[in-house]
């Protein structure tokens, strides 16, 4: 059951008034715990530099691992510990059969009442200060004990380690590679107490420009390159709202240079729509994951398939295995970053030839090793066709629905998505409806849906705004299932 949501302020324990970011009712199962080493290989590390932001060091590395092998840092949440992370988020398995090592930080009470990493503050998240020169030395550390390569370190967070992450990206874009933010904040959003829990609930309403400044900001005179970035995000997360989601795309796209229109869509496991950003080379710089009613939390998917991993407990969502797209997206699977290598592409030629009131007939182009095809209608999978056509039956008349087209090869990995078609069955002569709401309540109440931030009518996939509830539209329903914004005026029948 997931806990409720308070809004509420937190002590620092040294006397400084901060926010404690994941502003959840805690339940007994998510007590903070004693971060003892988990069994399997998890270490405490001591002596790793002069540590600045007085936190703990915490590091997996596998057996055998040879030098110049990738490092991950791995930030936990609030009223989290290093030992729960390693134990439930994934990276351990990665770890083991991709060939890296992962560091996990953990700050306690000492530092913040929550565990929470100090992402407002700049005494802690800024260059060279605090907690954020902590996790550098981490780094630092582990190239040397580790033999880690300098050039392949990541970083990734959940909530206030998410926040953190995307202050380290600004502040360190020398240090890392890329960066994954699950449920965080943009870098940069809140310097100060009281601007902390604006940025939760919906951060300021800036230009990309005006959110890139901030990660420019944070490193004068950078010049190098800048770090890829994944965002993921639950649409009914009321802890830090999607709204975040927006403002991170916007603020790496800029930094990239990059527009904020996506170069690619296409629909993942957990009903997760993806939403790519290429760089002027055609590779993808920004990805945002956008995982439909999932709350606050870092998305996992149990199991031992080789795209699922961890394990559900507080704050860990049974929806999506975010540790495996992250780690494709940066190449640490052996593929160029963004998943370009060793992953099968997108069917091509992906189209509808033909409806019946109940029947939608697809086919599309072939894949070179493919061993079958995964067809997604409204985003989850209804079928596995070995052949490049298919016809999907016991439909509603006068309906629109969306389809996707994915290639899996002979070891069951599914490649990229293609892009989405739409198909509406004939017949279903009912009345127009028309319905005015919020973009929040017309996705909902699924006359809508939510991909990279924005809402899209379902069917015309017209582009209605920010998904929230300040956003009005009235859309009209023609045929069942096929929506059009009508807002100069909407007629029944």
């Amino acid at each position: 059951m997931r806990p409720p949501i308070l809004r509420r302020l937190f002590r620092r324990v040294a006397s400084t008034a901060v926010l404690g970011l994941l502003a959840a009712t805690l339940s007994t199962t998510a007590a903070v715990q004693p971060a003892a080493a988990a069994a399997g290989g998890l270490q405490q590390v001591t002596g790793f530099g002069s540590n600045p932001g007085n936190l703990q060091m915490y590091a997996y590395t596998p057996a055998g691992l040879p030098a110049n092998a990738p490092l991950v840092v791995a930030l936990h949440g609030c009223t989290q510990t290093a030992s729960a992370y390693y134990t439930n988020s994934g990276w351990p398995k990665f770890a083991d059969k991709w060939g890296f090592s992962v560091v996990f930080p953990q700050t306690t009470s000492a530092n913040n009442s929550l565990s929470c990493f100090g992402w407002f503050d700049p005494a802690e998240d800024t260059r060279g200060k605090g907690e954020a020169a902590s996790v550098v030395q981490m780094v630092e550390y582990a190239k040397q004990a580790y033999g880690s390569d300098g050039r392949r370190v990541y970083v990734t967070g959940l909530s206030a380690g998410g926040g953190m992450t995307a202050d380290l990206l600004a502040a360190y874009p020398d240090v890392f590679a890329g960066g994954s933010i699950a449920s965080g904040l943009p870098a940069q959003c809140a310097t100060s107490q009281a601007a902390a829990s604006g940025c939760q609930t919906g951060p300021q309403k800036l230009s990309p420009a005006q959110w890139g400044d901030k990660v420019r900001a944070a490193h004068p005179g950078y010049t190098g390159p800048w770090p890829r970035v994944a965002i993921w995000q639950g649409t009914s997360d009321y802890t830090v709202y999607p709204a975040n989601a927006t403002a991170l795309r916007d603020q790496w796209t800029d930094v990239w240079g990059i527009g904020q229109t996506p170069s690619s869509t296409d629909t993942l496991p957990g009903n997760t729509t993806r939403s790519v950003y290429d760089d002027a080379s055609g590779n993808p710089a920004v990805e945002t994951y956008s995982v439909s009613g999932m709350g606050h939390g870092l998305p996992v998917s149990p199991g031992t398939g080789d795209q699922q991993c961890g394990t559900t407990a507080a704050y860990f969502l049974n929806t999506i295995c975010s540790t495996y797209y992250t780690g494709v997206f940066w190449g640490l699977d052996g593929g160029t970053p963004g998943g370009g290598d060793g992953q099968l592409p997108a069917p091509s030629g992906v189209r509808g030839t033909g409806t019946t009131d109940t029947t939608a007939s697809l086919t599309w182009n072939a894949v070179e090793g493919a061993a079958s095809y995964a067809v997604h209608r409204n985003g989850t999978q209804i079928a596995s066709p070995t052949a490049t056509t298919y016809t999907d039956t016991g439909l509603t008349a006068g309906t629109a629905y969306r389809y996707t087209v994915t290639a899996v090869d002979a070891a069951g990995t599914a490649g990229t998505a293609s892009a989405q078609v739409t198909a509406t069955t004939t017949g279903g002569s009912a009345p127009a409806k028309c319905s005015t709401a919020t973009n929040y309540a017309h996705v909902t109440a699924g006359r809508a849906h939510m991909s990279g931030g924005y809402v899209y009518a379902n069917g015309s996939d017209q582009n209605m705004g920010l998904y929230n509830v300040f956003v009005t539209h009235t859309l009209k329903e023609s045929p069942a299932g096929y929506f059009v914004i009508a807002d100069s005026g909407c007629t029944a029948g």
